[in-house]
């Protein structure tokens, strides 16, 4: 027993300092042992990398396959720009062929022809830009032809109750209309085609934005539109009416897509910036406020107004001219966070346009015609009795009707008074043909009366009357200049003031002949 006692003693006693020369030795240390981990661990790491490489291949490869589809889209896209440059380049080569030949030279050599045929292409192209800017005014009224009586307004789209607003897209192909019973109307221009837009729930407009009204007091009446507006690129619908909300459509797919809560009263007119997102409302309530259709988002209130804003329009620089009850117009600088104030001398102002930057047009409730300057607070030209009741048959429709104040209207007025107190003769639109001198107004007299806008020293003369029956409360006319659309009803725009019972509800146009 004591020798096996022994044998395991020194046994024990062997494998000590075995033991212990493996944990003090520097080489046998597994602290200092680093080398073969790290390399066990990067084999074993290599092993998982691989598979993980493998996946990040595919996905690698997935998304090279989507960048080079994107890639490709993309090249389609701009292919398609491509043509439709290259053929718009070959239609003005084609005008500038043909003015080429009729002013064809003889003995001219092929090259000379050839140069010149492309100094006019690029001089007929920085025209366009140039009119398409507002720098430079396109002279249509010396090209307007008188028309001819077969030439009348034509019925186009057909409304229950009067309309109220006319909008045209850019390219002069499709329009829309919106009445008094909340109806709006995409119509083609040529084929007189319509489709009504369908106004969502009430559960999907508060869903869009869309917020009780405070004291609003007729509940059935609240779809009732009063202003329509169409983006440059034609994405985008705006109206406006009595619930105080602006409204925002799809043009492509006419559904309601949001409401801007944030005025206080009906609103009452829109427009949007050209070539931008950018929309302006004017409202009852004095203010305007600016929005971007593009975010959905509300930017910024102007004021200024003591009364009811009533029309509103706005070309390509943030400037906006606004029309109110307070026989004032202000143009809003909104850059500069600036306005200048131009005060009417009649009674109250109706509407009003640009012409271009620095000039613009209104017109009032005492049936005058003003032509106004940036350079000037007065107006430069003032055409008054500009839809004056000079016939007593011009409506026999509403003949031996009273209007609210107790005059009579169109049928009974004497040819002498030439007087423009009813309400039949406030000039209550008024249309510019953009980038052009030709400018169109209408009232409830039974004309659409076309004027030529000459220099600040002539001011504005009478070019031709189209015949016309009922208020006229909306115009547009086509970017071409080659036809006129109107907005008509049997009541005014914003009110009752004045009935036309023989007038038809609807939107008509009438074709211009340029020489």
């Amino acid at each position: 027993m004591k020798d096996k006692n022994l044998k395991r003693k020194k046994a024990s006693a062997q494998k000590g300092p075995k033991t212990g020369k493996r944990v003090f030795s520097i080489n046998s240390d597994p602290f200092f042992d680093t080398e073969s981990k790290r390399g066990r661990k990067i084999d074993n790491d290599e092993d998982i990398e691989s598979s993980e490489d493998e996946d990040f291949d595919d996905e690698r490869s997935g998304g090279e396959d989507k960048a080079e589809e994107e890639e490709e889209e993309e090249e389609t896209a701009a292919e398609k720009r491509k043509k439709v440059a290259e053929a718009y380049l070959e239609k003005i080569r084609a005008i500038a062929k043909r003015e080429m030949e009729e002013e064809e030279r003889e003995g001219s050599e092929g090259e000379e022809r050839e140069g010149e045929r492309d100094s006019l292409v690029a001089q007929i192209l920085l025209q366009e830009q140039m009119e398409e800017s507002g720098r430079v005014r396109r002279l249509i009224a010396s090209r307007v032809q008188k028309p001819e009586t077969s030439d009348g307004f034509r019925v186009l789209v057909k409304h229950r109750q009067s309309v109220n607003a006319v909008a045209l897209s850019e390219d002069d192909l499709r329009g829309f209309s919106a009445s008094k019973d909340g109806t709006i109307v995409h119509w083609d221009v040529g084929s007189g085609k319509t489709e009504k837009y369908l106004w969502p729930s009430e559960e999907i407009l508060k869903s869009h934005g869309a917020k009780d009204p405070q004291g609003r007091a007729v509940k059935k009446h609240s779809k009732q539109v009063l202003s329509l507006a169409v983006s440059s690129d034609g994405r985008y619908l705006a109206s406006g009416g009595l619930d105080r909300h602006v409204h925002l459509w799809d043009t492509r797919t006419r559904e309601h897509i949001q409401a801007f809560p944030g005025h206080r009263g009906p609103v009452s007119c829109l427009t949007f910036r050209q070539g931008s997102s950018e929309l302006f409302s004017g409202s009852f309530d004095r203010t305007i406020k600016i929005w971007n259709a593009e975010d959905r988002a509300y930017i910024n209130t102007l004021f200024g107004h003591q009364s009811e804003v009533l029309t509103i329009d706005c070309l390509r620089k943030e400037r906006v001219l606004t029309v109110g009850r307070d026989r004032a117009m202000h143009l809003f600088k909104v850059p500069e966070e600036s306005r200048l104030v131009f005060r009417a001398p009649a009674s109250s102002l109706e509407c009003g346009c640009f012409i271009n930057n620095d000039e613009f047009l209104s017109g009032s409730d005492d049936g005058s015609i003003e032509h106004w300057s940036v350079l000037r607070k007065k107006p430069l030209h003032i055409v008054k009795n500009a839809h004056a009741l000079v016939t007593p048959h011009t409506l026999e429709q509403s003949e031996n009707e009273r209007l609210a104040n107790g005059q009579i209207e169109n049928g009974s007025q004497i040819p002498a008074n030439h007087c423009c107190s009813s309400a039949c003769s406030w000039v209550s639109s008024i249309s510019v043909c953009r980038s052009s001198d030709v400018a169109a107004s209408g009232a409830g007299n039974g004309f659409v009366r076309l004027w030529a806008i000459e220099s600040e020293s002539k001011g504005i003369r009478p070019l031709f009357e189209l015949p016309l029956v009922g208020f006229v409360n909306s115009l547009a006319f086509a970017k071409s200049g080659q036809f006129l659309v109107a907005g008509v009803g049997q009541e005014p725009r914003l009110g009752r003031w004045g009935r036309i019972p023989g007038a038809r509800n609807g939107v008509l146009v009438h074709p211009l002949k340029l020489s």
